[in-house]
This record gives structure tokens, sequence and C-alpha cells, in this order.
């Protein structure tokens, strides 16, 4: 299935966009995902038994309490690796995985539309060692999300912001999460139907989403994306974009002011550059850039 056409040629229905990210911005299932479905399936493909708590206290870092927060997976795995190398506790152990795959580092430079089908096209054709690592551990992250991820609600406020924004504006999913589990879990609590489109990693980066189903259609000022990571900062500024962060730890919190306040301001024109830049400001002092090595 092209994804990526799916948001090419999404009308223009309403006057305003806004894009959502998934996991730990409307579901809390962060926690859950990371620490009981990522780590322990990386923990046993690659080896790092002998060193578990420290390979989970660097996970956990990369993807649920520093800047690097909700990147794709297999970005994940490749920051991952490079912290392994840099901390000699894992050598003391006898772990030594080199630090980077070569092909791993080739593969997120070639391909924009970075999931499982892609991954698994790859390895088809390559037959390289190290991917087929990835992809095992990949397949085995989709089974455990699966089996163990259900009956985690929206974060409260969720409902009624996308109630008060139902006739204004036309929104989609927009995730770096596999397709399949986003369809899932949006539908599982009835809110799928408010979304024209839901876009995961088979569609190309956050970026890529917000430029094909928005950029050229609205006005900047009428396309928000909401999320709570910087990739989802990112991907707004790369379109010119605006952002609403769900800050990490402060979620309800978040979602009561983004219902009360910030949806007014976006759907009266008055969400400003110094609205932004005070909301920005504060989330970007919620998580850390570099991880603290200790002994």
């Amino acid at each position: 299935m092209d994804y990526a056409s799916q948001l090419k040629n999404l009308v223009k229905q309403k006057e305003f966009f806004v894009g959502f990210d998934s996991d730990g911005c409307v579901f809390d299932t962060m926690e859950i995902k990371q620490k009981e479905c990522f780590c322990p399936a990386f923990i046993k493909h690659f080896g790092l038994q002998a060193a578990s708590k420290y390979a989970r206290e660097l996970w956990q870092f990369i993807n649920l309490y520093s800047k690097t927060r909700g990147c794709n997976r297999y970005f994940a795995i490749q920051h991952a690796l490079r912290l392994i190398s840099e901390w000699d506790v894992f050598a003391a152990r006898g772990i030594h995985l080199g630090g980077r795959m070569p092909s791993l580092d080739a593969w997120l430079q070639e391909e924009n539309k970075l999931g499982l089908p892609a991954l698994q096209a790859k390895v088809q054709a390559s037959k390289d060692a190290d991917l087929t690592r990835v992809l095992a551990w990949s397949v085995e992250v989709d089974s455990r999300i699966k089996d163990m991820v259900y009956g985690i609600p929206p974060f409260p406020g969720v409902h009624e912001s996308l109630e008060k924004l139902r006739d204004q504006a036309d929104m989609i999913v927009v995730s770096q999460t596999p397709v399949e589990a986003l369809r899932r879990e949006w539908a599982e609590h009835g809110i799928d139907g408010d979304m024209r489109c839901i876009a995961g990693q088979e569609a190309g980066s956050k970026a890529d989403h917000i430029r094909l189903a928005a950029v050229g259609k609205y006005p900047s000022s009428r396309i928000l994306m909401v999320g709570d990571a910087l990739g989802d900062l990112k991907a707004a500024q790369a379109n010119e974009a605006l952002f609403y962060p769900i800050i990490p730890g402060q979620e309800e919190a978040s979602w009561q002011r983004f219902h009360q306040e910030a949806i007014g301001k976006f759907l009266a024109g008055a969400y400003d550059s110094a609205y932004q830049s005070g909301l920005i400001a504060e989330f970007d002092r919620a998580l850390p850039e570099r991880f603290s090595f200790r002994l």
C-alpha cells in the first residue's frame, strides 16, 4: 500500500489542520512500550543480558527521558549502540558491539520510510546479518506490543479537545509507530473516526506526513502539530507549521491548557510567536540532551 499517497491525496475539508502524535502524546503508552516491549527485546537480540540494568538505563534515557524521546525505533538502535561503546560497564562485562552497524547506518541514510516493510525488503535483498538481527528485534517488539498494550485510554482532555476541533480542523495522526498498531489503538478507544488519516512510519518521517497532507493546502498559520518529543517540534519547524507541546511528566496539565487556551488562540489566529516561544521554552527545559555516564 502506498501510504504516502494517502496523505498527498487528502482533500482539504476544513479551514485548519492539526496533526497529533500518538504514543506519549494522545496515549500514555510510552512507558509500557519502551520498558516492557522494546527494551527486553533489545537485551535479548543484542546479547546484553550480562549488563541488562545498564542497557535498560540507556534505552530508557534515549526513548523516554531525553530529547531523543519518540525517535524512530531504528534510530534508537543506532543511538544505543553508540552509547554502549562509550560506557565502559559493557566492555567490563565482555560486551563489545563495535559502536555501530555500517549496514544500518547506510539504510537509515538511504531510506525515508523507516518501517518494517522497507526493512524486510532490504534484508531480503541484502541478506545482511546485522540488518537481519535488527529485523528479528523489530518483529518481536511488534509482537510484544500487540500482546501487551491495550486498555490504555487517551489522556484526560483528549476527547474534549478533539470535540472542540472537530468542526474546524482536518485532523490526522502523525507518528513513527507502525500503522497497524496505531489503527488498533485509536479504534479501541473510538477516536479513529475523528482522524482523516492515520499515518505511521510506513509513510515516511513526521515532517513528510505534514508536508504531504497539509503544506500548500492550508496557510502555515493554520497548520498545528501536537506532540511530546523534539522530533515533533522539528517536523513542525521543517514545514513552517505551529507546534503545541505535550510536556513529558505534565501531560494532563498540557492537555488542559490545550483545550482551555491553545485551541482558542489557534482558531482565532492568535497563536503568535511569543506564545509559541514560551511553550517551546518550557518544553525544552523538561528533557536533558546528554546521557550521564556513571561507574
